[in-house]
């Protein structure tokens, strides 16, 4: 995917907290094509990375999901490149 954008979030670790986050995504038909999520120190909250294609929509989704009870933090990560999703499903094939 040439054009493409990769969301962190820093979320609250339990249950019904993806599901929260991905069904967002899924009412506004926009589609994500990987997520990483593994939790921080402690427990208690896990960071998430989505990746999806650009969408012109995407301010927009961003103020969502700061409006999610779980969701502590949302922010765009302009340092990683959408390859290191590919890499780790090649580790993982």
């Amino acid at each position: 995917m040439t054009h493409a954008t990769i969301l962190e979030l820093t979320v609250r670790n339990h249950p019904g907290t993806m599901s929260h986050i991905t069904g967002l995504f899924a009412r506004r038909a926009f589609n994500l094509e990987a997520i990483l999520v593994v939790p921080l120190p402690g427990g208690e909250n896990s960071r998430i990375l989505l990746h999806m294609a650009n969408e012109p929509k995407l301010e927009q989704v961003e103020r969502q999901l700061v409006k999610l009870h779980d969701v502590l933090s949302v922010r765009q990560r302009t340092d990683l490149a959408p390859d290191i999703f590919q890499q780790l499903a090649r580790t993982l094939a």
